[in-house]
């Protein structure tokens, strides 16, 4: 493979602006994942140690490999609404027993770790990833149900959450639940919905309806163990497969039964070097900080990104002089195989969606993943390009992305505006995983662009109508409209809707692709010669 060169001055007045802005941003970004971390407050952490309990990422921790990393998603689901920044449950890849697993921790700090409508989309997401990825699942359940005040938005779509839970052990993928706490009502079909269960003693209850209820519906008089402990699950309603002393012994249980699942990979090993390591790029991740200028219409070189996160920094590249504002090429990363597909300059014209869409072909050829790194302001416009075809020529791109089958994954380093976002398979494209740097901005297009169109159409209705325009109103219109856009096109409001499952901090962009190729090849990877018919 050709080494990529890097021009990138560190030097330079640009290069540390860019850096600097992309620090504020990390730092803006970190006290909004402080919060997820904090769950309920203090308050509530310490009534949760004081009844001798461990916390949820403690429990995650104590769970996984020693020293390995674990991949949390969706952190910050639920941010910029009136739910807790997490939506009260912890979820992410992790390693138990050497196998990439998918772990669903309830907060029961947060709320009583209920679900809310965000609790609900967190889920779906999650689930989404478990099956198109055949990653086995652990839940870690203490929950309170579901989130009463919110029960209209939570009960009807949530029944979706044990469906999944069914389907993927049709599906034959492992689904374990170690119960810690309450399991009540809804919640007490994640254990029943699960291949293995595990409850601790004293601590696990576990019932379709708590004392309360059962009395408010039938007047019988009983408590949480006749009705749900863990004692009786295990040996009078059989639900319990197995029952821990505490909540150590569940973990060292919950570890040996992803042991004996006799769980093998179905897709391809990476290619390693002696130590079985891959080649480490030959530029500093650090310098990654520097490369996307804080004005976004300032082009920048992706070349320099995929310098610094693929094996070697060794790219060849996918017909160079055509199509310049989209480069596209291969590498390994991690030792895996991958496409990569890069914006360049922004603007796609007909010669980078025609390249993009005989890529993703030869992609599909080789059954070799792909990696869309955005920064786009959408397809070209205007008469010249309508003629030449940009409609025909970007909707052959976007057929490309949408029928191809080998595993694709998205990171939003720049703009990600318009129809490009779709050609460059944004979140309703089905990416496996899709992630954001803090520099990442996406919306139909940019804030001034979207003011200024609807300025004028208001402003020929009013000469349609022989109404005289109110420029001051359009100015404060615009305004007002501009500030909104630009609010909601950033990746902490995105990241809060579940539109993305992260925002990395651009030097961690090797670790986490490499972690997704890793997880991504728990399924097998085979490409498509079937495309929907291409507009010639």
């Amino acid at each position: 493979m050709s080494t990529l060169k890097t021009l990138l001055d560190t030097g330079s007045e640009e290069y540390r602006a860019a850096a600097e802005a992309m620090g504020r941003k990390l730092d803006e970004i970190g006290a909004e994942v402080d919060k997820a971390l904090a769950g309920g407050g203090e308050k509530y952490v310490e009534r949760h140690r004081r009844r001798g309990k461990l916390l949820a990422r403690e429990r995650i921790e104590l769970l996984i490999d020693e020293d390995s990393p674990f991949l949390e998603l969706c952190t910050l689901a639920a941010w910029g609404t009136d739910f807790p920044v997490g939506a009260n449950v912890v979820t992410g890849i992790g390693v138990v027993e050497g196998v990439e697993c998918m772990i669903v921790a309830n907060d029961p700090t947060s709320r009583g770790g209920a679900s809310n409508p965000w609790t609900i989309k967190k889920s779906f997401r999650i689930n989404e990833i478990v099956q198109q990825n055949r990653l086995p699942v652990i839940s870690l359940v203490e929950s309170a149900g579901a989130d009463l005040p919110t029960q209209k938005e939570v009960f009807i779509p949530g029944g979706r959450m044990f469906r999944d839970l069914t389907r993927a052990s049709a599906s034959g993928i492992p689904t374990v639940a170690l119960v810690f706490g309450n399991s009540t009502a809804g919640g007490a079909y994640i254990p029943g919905m699960s291949d293995h269960v595990v409850m601790v003693k004293d601590r696990s209850k576990v019932f379709l309806g708590g004392p309360p209820l059962v009395k408010m519906a039938t007047g019988e008089v009983s408590d949480d163990e006749s009705l749900g402990g863990a004692e009786m699950h295990a040996r009078t309603s059989g639900l319990a497969d197995y029952f821990a002393q505490d909540e150590y012994d569940a973990i060292r249980i919950g570890r040996s039964i992803v042991k004996r699942l006799n769980w093998h990979k179905k897709g391809p090993a990476p290619l390693l070097g002696p130590g079985g390591q891959a080649p480490a790029p030959l530029y500093d991740a650090e310098q990654l900080l520097g490369i996307v200028p804080e004005d976004l219409k300032v082009p920048f070189d992706p070349r320099e990104v995929i310098a610094r996160i693929v094996d070697g920094s060794e790219f060849d590249e996918f017909k160079a002089l055509y199509g310049s504002s989209l480069v596209t090429g291969w590498a390994r990363l991690h030792g895996y195989p991958v496409g990569i597909l890069a914006n360049a300059r922004g603007v796609l014209f007909s010669e980078e969606a025609q390249k993009a869409a005989q890529f993703i072909q030869l992609a599909n050829r080789a059954d070799t993943p792909l990696l869309f790194l955005h920064n786009t302001t959408g397809y070209m416009v205007g008469a010249e390009y309508e003629q030449g075809g940009i409609i025909k020529h970007g909707a052959m791109m976007i057929n490309a992305v949408s029928n191809s089958t080998v595993p694709h994954l998205s990171l939003l380093i720049g703009a990600s505006y318009g129809a490009g976002h779709y050609g460059m398979c944004g979140r309703a494209y089905d990416p496996r995983f899709l992630f954001a740097w803090p520099s990442a901005k996406s919306a139909v297009m940019g804030p001034a662009q979207l003011a200024g169109v609807i300025s004028i159409v208001s402003r020929a209705s009013a000469e349609a109508k022989g109404r005289p325009f109110d420029e001051e109103a359009d100015a404060g219109m615009r305004a007002m409209v501009e500030a909104q856009i630009e609010a909601e096109s950033l990746p902490m409001f995105l990241s809060g809707r579940v539109f993305d499952d992260g925002i990395i901090d651009p030097r961690d962009t090797r670790t986490v692709l490499g972690m997704c190729l890793s997880a991504i090849a728990s399924a097998p990877i085979e490409g498509t010669g079937n495309f929907g018919v291409f507009r010639m």
